[in-house]
């Protein structure tokens, strides 16, 4: 049965929505003029006429909140599987649609770097969920220092500070899943109850599918678990379980950045002294450099089916296309290169 909004929730008027048309069409061929990406919007998903109109940031986010949301919103995802957040940029129809919603659920923790000027060209003008809110950052402490050796211009005032890749740690998770359910409550107070128990029944599969990781990692011994990665977006999933993160191909918390020589170098000797036995590359970036660095160390390169799922979740098919698909797939992957087979995973989380 489709569930309507009562008189009591979000109440957009005909005058506002007919007044946010005509400056969208302004505004859009304005866009078109200065735009230079290529659109990354997923199509809104099947839902009520009245239902709320949500645009979800990344692909993380964007399934947390389906998850949250079910039928009771319209979710449109700003980037679409492989697409990177730190370095989208959105198109005139991306603006669109964000003018037109009446939430905005970003990850947060300085990850979306275009979304101010995204809110501001688009005149945005309805509830953002932050759902890193509350969420300790750590992690940055040695980019920031390689940024200021190098020169590197200062982050912007109030930029938040630290690894903003939160959502790799399935405890994490839980609490992002927890804070855009009660986004969604306020912006629909109607259907609150309902996006509570979606939030609590998803959380359920997050904790067991933490209990499943943490259940294998811990039967391989400490100074086994060595990681090296494309770059650092795994650091909160890696501390979660104790795992040492040697380095990254690209050392930096932005996926397009590139290794400078001597950063190789050091990385190399670094993965044979430690005598680690992987690299992995991520499905949204290249996996040149890993192959490379891989090949003049003597180790294994994961990439192509094996490569992780970092800043994106993946297409259809790829076996991750949900976040709790892309972490199984991330820690058998990882657990697989230091020689261990993990246990079947749990019913509930295939």
């Amino acid at each position: 049965m489709p569930h309507h909004r009562g008189a009591d929730t979000i109440n957009l008027d005909r005058h506002h929505r007919m007044k946010r048309a005509s400056l969208l069409t302004a505004l859009t061929l304005t866009a078109v003029l200065s735009a230079t990406g290529c659109s990354a919007t997923t199509a809104p998903n099947p839902s009520p006429a009245s239902s709320l109109a949500v645009v979800a940031t990344t692909t993380q986010v964007g399934d947390f909140t389906a998850n949250v949301g079910g039928d009771l919103i319209a979710l449109t995802q700003l980037l679409t599987p492989g697409a990177s957040a730190h370095h989208f940029d959105p198109t005139p129809a991306d603006l669109a649609t964000l003018a037109d919603a009446d939430v905005l659920v970003i990850n947060g923790a300085g990850l979306e770097g275009f979304l101010d000027s995204a809110i501001e060209a688009s005149g945005f003008d309805g509830i953002t969920i932050d759902s890193s809110t509350g969420i300790a950052l750590s992690g940055g402490e040695d980019h920031a220092e390689a940024a200021e050796s190098e020169g590197a211009p200062e982050r912007a005032t109030g930029e938040a500070k630290g690894n903003p890749h939160v959502w790799t740690d399935p405890a994490l998770a839980e609490k992002m899943v927890i804070t855009i359910a009660s986004g969604l409550a306020k912006a629909d107070p109607a259907h609150a109850s309902a996006f509570e128990a979606n939030a609590t029944a998803y959380n359920a599969k997050l904790a067991e599918l933490d209990t499943w990781v943490r259940t294998n990692v811990n039967a391989v011994p400490a100074e086994k678990r060595l990681v090296v990665s494309n770059h650092d977006a795994f650091h909160y999933f890696l501390d979660a379980y104790d795992i040492t993160f040697v380095g990254s191909i690209i050392p930096s918390f932005e996926d397009n950045a590139e290794p400078s020589a001597a950063e190789i170098d050091a990385l190399v000797a670094k993965i044979t002294k430690l005598g680690v036995r992987a690299i992995f590359s991520e499905s949204s970036v290249s996996d040149k450099t890993a192959a490379a660095i891989a090949q003049a160390a003597g180790v294994t390169v994961y990439s192509g089916e094996d490569a992780l799922f970092g800043d994106s979740l993946g297409a259809a098919g790829s076996g991750g296309e949900t976040y709790i698909s892309a972490t199984i797939h991330n820690a058998t992957v990882i657990m697989e290169s230091w020689g261990i087979t993990p246990t079947p995973v749990p019913a509930g989380l295939e």
